[in-house]
This record gives C-alpha cells, sequence and structure tokens, in this order.
C-alpha cells in the first residue's frame, strides 16, 4: 500500500453496524474490512462488460469555509449538516 488517507463516509447505521461486527468477528479492522469490499467491488465492475462509466455530478460551492478542522470528523459533519 502507498499511503492512506483520512475520509469521512457517511454511512447507513445498520450497514455500519453490521460491518463493524463482521469485522470484529473476522479479526479485521473496519478500515481493512470496507477498504477490501471496495477492492471487490471495484474489480467486480471492471469485469462487466458494456457499462459506461457514470458522470458523477459536480456542484459549485463557496470554496474553503472558515473554521472548519478537516481532522475532525464531528466538527466536518458538523458543517456538512448547517450547524
Amino acid at each position: 500500500m502507498l499511503g492512506s488517507m483520512r475520509t469521512i463516509v457517511r454511512l447507513d447505521e445498520d450497514l455500519l453496524r453490521e460491518a463493524q461486527e463482521y469485522a470484529a468477528r473476522t479479526g479485521h479492522t473496519l478500515s481493512a474490512f470496507v477498504e477490501d469490499a471496495l477492492r471487490r467491488a471495484l474489480a467486480e465492475a471492471k469485469r462487466r462488460p458494456g457499462r459506461a462509466p457514470r458522470a458523477l455530478p459536480t456542484f459549485c460551492g463557496d470554496g474553503l469555509q472558515p473554521r472548519v478542522d478537516l481532522d475532525s470528523s464531528a466538527a466536518t459533519l458538523d458543517r456538512l449538516d448547517g450547524r
């Protein structure tokens, strides 16, 4: 692995709980489980012929926001929720 990055991903609470339980049962961290699941999903997507990649929507924003600590998940989520 070249390196790792922190990111924030919103997940359904039940899905997160199930993933945490599965990771614990199999002796893996949640991060390792999520990485493996993403790798499998991407590999599967590459094997499916004839599917063109989807264009992802982009949105204009207000640029960098003052007083947002991107190292704090709680602060970032608060900002995203408009608090």
